[in-house]
C-alpha cells in the first residue's frame, strides 16, 4: 500500500512538470499506475481470485538536427501484490530497460515532388496497419522492441509503404521467481530470431476507403537457455478500411493467410509441423452526426485452431495487440487472435474531447473444439465440451482529468461461461468470470 501511495504521489508531481526542451532537444515521459482484480478465474493453474498492481514509467530524450533525429526511450514495467498463483509474464514485467535507441533521417522530395522517405536504424517499437500482426503496445504493461532497419515512404498522391528487417528483443526476466521479484535483467537481441516484411498502403479514397497489403516473415531457432517453437512462418494480410466519420458508414475488412513450419511446443524433442492457418476480421459501423458522436458497429472475428491432423492450423498473431478487438490482457487475457469464432456488437460514445466510452458484447466459440480456447490455456483434446465458450461483456471509459496531462481509464469485463468453460477438464466450473482494471496515467 505504501508503494501505491508513493507512486500516486509521483504521478501528481509529474503532472505539474513541463515538457523540457533546449536547442534541438526535447525530453518527455509518461507514468501509469493500474490496479487489476479478477474473480472466478477459469484457469486451474492460477488463483481463483486475484489482484495485482502494475506500474509503467517511460522517459524519452529526442535530439533533432536538420533532417536527422536521435531518440532514446527508457521504460520501467513492474508489478506488486502478485504471488506464485498470479499469471505473471514478460507482458507485465520488464524493469528498467532500453526500449528504443535509434536514429532516423527524413528525406523530403527524394521520391518525387511532395514525397517523403524516412530511414530508421537501431532499436525501436513498431505498429503496422491495424496492429493485428505488429503493435507497439499501449494497454499492455510492456512494449515490443526490435533492433534493425525500417524505411517508410509516402508519395504526393497519398500512397505509401513500409519495409523492415529486424531482430526482436526478448523481454527479461522470464523466470517465475525473477518476475515476482521484478528482477532487473538487461534485454538483448537474439540473432537467431529474424522478423522482416513490407507493407503497401493506397491513398485514402473518400468513397471506398484505403487498401493495405502486408507480407511478413518470422524465423526463430533455439539458443542456449532460450528454447523456441522453431517457427518459420510467412503471413500475407489484406485489409480494406474506411475510417469512422460523422454521418457515414465505415468498415474494416481484413484477412490473413499463414503458412510455414512450427513446433507444437518449445520442448527440444518437439518436431516441426507444417502450418496452414488463417484469420478474418469483419467490421461495419455507422456514426451519427449528432452530439456525443454515437457509433454502432457489428464485428466478426475468426482465427483458425489446431486439430488432430498432421498440419497445424492454429493462427499465430505474431507481435499483434489484442485490446482493440477483444478485451484486456493482464489478469484476464482469455481472449485473443487464436482458435476463435466470435460475432460481436460495439457501441461508442464521445461526449467531448476529454471523455470517451466503449462497450462490446461478444459471443465466443472455438474454431476447433479440440484445441486450446483462444489464449486461455484451457483445452479439451476430446472435443466433448463443445465449441461454445461463453458470452463476454466488455466496457472501457477514458477521461482526461487534466487535458493531455492526466487520464483516468476504467476497464471491466463480465464473461458468462458457456458449456466449454463449464465442462472442459482444465477449467474451473463456475458460471462467470469478472474482471476490473482502474488506471491513472500522466504525461510530462
Amino acid at each position: 500500500m505504501r508503494v501505491a501511495i508513493g507512486l500516486l504521489g509521483l504521478l501528481a508531481c509529474a503532472a505539474a512538470l513541463p515538457v523540457c526542451s533546449a536547442e534541438g532537444w526535447q525530453f518527455s515521459g509518461a507514468m501509469r499506475l493500474r490496479y487489476e482484480a479478477i474473480s472466478d478465474q477459469p484457469r486451474l493453474a492460477y488463483n481463483e481470485d486475484d489482484q495485482v498492481l502494475l506500474a509503467r514509467t517511460s522517459v524519452q530524450a529526442r535530439y533533432t538536427q536538420g533532417r536527422w533525429r536521435w531518440v532514446v526511450d527508457l521504460q520501467d514495467s513492474r508489478t506488486w501484490m502478485a504471488d506464485a498463483g498470479t499469471p505473471l509474464s514478460t507482458n507485465e514485467v520488464n524493469p528498467i530497460d532500453l526500449t528504443q535507441a535509434y536514429v532516423v533521417g527524413d528525406f523530403a522530395g527524394s521520391l518525387g515532388e511532395g514525397s517523403l522517405l524516412s530511414v530508421q536504424a537501431g532499436r525501436f517499437s513498431m505498429s503496422l496497419g491495424s496492429r493485428r500482426l505488429a503493435a507497439s503496445e499501449d494497454y499492455r504493461n510492456t512494449t515490443n522492441s526490435m533492433t534493425g532497419f525500417k524505411a517508410d515512404w509516402q508519395l504526393r498522391s497519398g500512397t505509401g509503404g513500409t519495409a523492415f528487417l529486424a531482430f526482436p528483443v526478448p523481454r527479461l526476466p522470464d523466470t517465475p521467481a525473477d518476475l515476482l521479484r521484478n528482477e532487473v535483467v538487461v534485454d538483448h537481441e537474439r540473432l537467431d530470431t529474424l522478423w522482416y516484411g513490407a507493407q503497401w498502403r493506397s491513398a485514402m479514397h473518400s468513397k471506398f476507403g484505403a487498401v493495405e497489403v502486408l507480407a511478413v516473415g518470422l524465423r526463430d531457432r533455439d539458443a542456449p537457455g532460450r528454447p523456441t517453437r522453431d517457427r518459420d512462418l510467412r503471413t500475407v494480410d489484406v485489409r480494406l478500411i474506411r475510417e469512422p466519420a460523422a454521418g457515414k458508414w465505415d468498415w474494416d475488412l481484413e484477412g490473413a493467410l499463414q503458412w510455414g513450419h512450427a513446433s507444437i511446443s518449445t520442448a527440444a524433442t518437439a518436431a516441426p509441423r507444417e502450418v496452414a492457418a488463417n484469420y478474418l476480421h469483419l467490421r461495419a459501423g455507422y456514426q451519427w452526426n449528432m452530439a456525443w458522436k454515437p457509433r454502432l458497429a457489428l464485428d466478426y472475428d475468426w482465427a483458425s485452431g489446431d486439430g488432430s491432423g498432421t498440419v497445424n492450423h492454429r493462427f499465430d498473431t505474431l507481435y499483434g495487440g489484442r485490446r482493440g478487438d477483444f478485451a484486456p490482457s493482464g489478469l484476464y487475457a482469455l481472449v485473443g487472435r487464436a482458435n476463435i469464432s466470435s460475432p460481436g456488437l460495439r457501441v461508442e460514445l464521445t461526449p467531448n474531447a476529454r471523455l470517451d466510452w466503449m462497450a462490446t458484447l461478444r459471443g465466443l466459440w472455438l474454431a476447433s473444439p479440440s484445441d486450446v480456447f483462444s489464449t486461455s490455456t484451457i483445452k479439451d483434446p476430446s472435443g466433448a465440451a463443445g465449441r461454445y465458450a461463453g458470452t463476454q461483456w466488455d466496457t472501457r471509459l477514458r477521461w482526461w482529468v487534466v487535458p493531455k496531462r492526466v487520464q483516468l481509464e476504467v476497464n471491466a469485463v463480465l464473461l458468462q461461461h458457456g458449456r466449454f468453460l463449464q465442462e472442459a477438464p482444465a477449467a474451473r466450473r463456475q458460471s462467470a468470470t469478472r474482471f476490473v482494471a482502474v488506471s491513472v496515467m500522466t504525461s510530462f
